[in-house]
């Protein structure tokens, strides 16, 4: 099991959980399937075992800055050992698409990577599914990802970016659809763009310094850019509702033997997010312990709600745009790229 120095006790955290369940099976109760939460809806497919004389053990491969703080918080809070799960979490590599071959060749049983990179991976016929996301798009909250223009800049609209360097975390994966996007949308040419992959935390430094014209940071490195006088431009993923944007990936082979381990894993993250939206103290806690945010940003920076039910329609639209885009090689049918345990809507 990971061992956390949360400022949170163990024993607080799994009062918390306990708390939160016995909540969610009191009052009125949902009235629909659409009302019930997604912990709700997964315990049928993935019932904690009555007896674990030996819990399944899973290695694990996170991000390094987005959305990972539910796989904490089920460890600490003893959500993992209920479903009778041993859990290891590893931090993965800066460009998370590196993750991925990692379920291929006995690193991890689960990467988490950008979706869109997974999906990617799939369309050049590598043997993995979508086990679970974290996090989707939603345009209800606040604006967390996308385009981004430094102090002073003389763009206006996305078709301005003609000819401009963006400068994006990785290639192929969302960020460099928003940034094609971005262009499209406001009647540019996106061929005409030219991307730059960079590490996610250079971004903002690279724009400061002239390096770049526009950037695509998402997460913690978004909401920095932001206080730094950056400007929007477009959404990001909330103009994209539904769209994952942190999601975990299984090999075929392995997510084809072990069903119910995977369903359990699931089933264990859709009860820590409830945990995690309902206090987003337990997120900052992990942030706190597990990154190298300066403290002030861990204590206000904006946290969406963690989302981990995959919407396939959303997903869809998205990774069509894609292959329209030449992102990806070949289209990808998203229903059939996710594994059966994953939960979806």
């Amino acid at each position: 099991m990971i061992t956390s120095r949360t400022t949170r006790s163990l024993g607080a955290v799994a009062g918390l959980a306990i708390a939160a369940l016995t909540l969610s099976a009191c009052g009125d109760g949902p009235t629909s399937p659409d009302d019930a939460s997604a912990a709700d809806r997964q315990t049928d497919a993935a019932p904690a075992p009555e007896d674990c004389d030996t819990p399944d053990e899973l290695t694990v491969v996170r991000t390094l800055s987005t959305a990972f703080e539910i796989l904490y918080i089920a460890d600490d809070a003893g959500i993992f050992e209920k479903h009778c799960l041993d859990v290891t979490i590893n931090l993965g590599a800066t460009d998370t698409a590196q993750n991925i071959p990692m379920v291929l060749n006995g690193e991890a049983d689960v990467a988490y990577s950008d979706p869109a990179k997974i999906l990617g991976a799939i369309a050049q016929g590598l043997p993995i599914k979508v086990a679970v996301q974290h996090a989707a798009g939603d345009a209800s909250q606040e604006v967390a990802d996308g385009v981004l223009l430094p102090p002073g800049s003389p763009v206006e609209t996305g078709a301005d970016l003609e000819g401009r360097n963006v400068c994006v975390p990785g290639l192929g994966g969302w960020t460099e659809m928003l940034a094609r996007w971005a262009v499209d949308v406001d009647g540019g040419d996106h061929t005409k763009v030219d991307l730059v992959a960079l590490p996610g935390a250079t971004l903002q430094e690279s724009a400061e310094t002239g390096a770049c014209d526009a950037i695509v940071p998402a997460s913690i490195h978004y909401a920095t850019a932001l206080e730094a006088g950056f400007t929007r431009l477009h959404n990001g993923t909330n103009d994209f509702p539904g769209l994952p944007t942190m999601a975990a990936a299984v090999s075929t082979a392995w997510a084809a033997e072990n069903a119910d381990v995977l369903a359990r894993f699931v089933q264990a993250l859709a009860e820590a997010s409830e945990l995690a939206n309902a206090d987003v103290q337990l997120v900052r806690d992990v942030d706190a312990e597990h990154t190298q945010l300066d403290p002030e940003v861990v204590a206000t920076r904006f946290i969406p709600k963690f989302q981990v039910e995959l919407d396939i329609a959303a997903t869809q639209e998205a990774v069509d745009l894609m292959y329209e885009y030449g992102i990806f090689s070949a289209p990808v049918d998203v229903a059939a790229a996710v594994a059966d345990g994953a939960l979806t809507k």
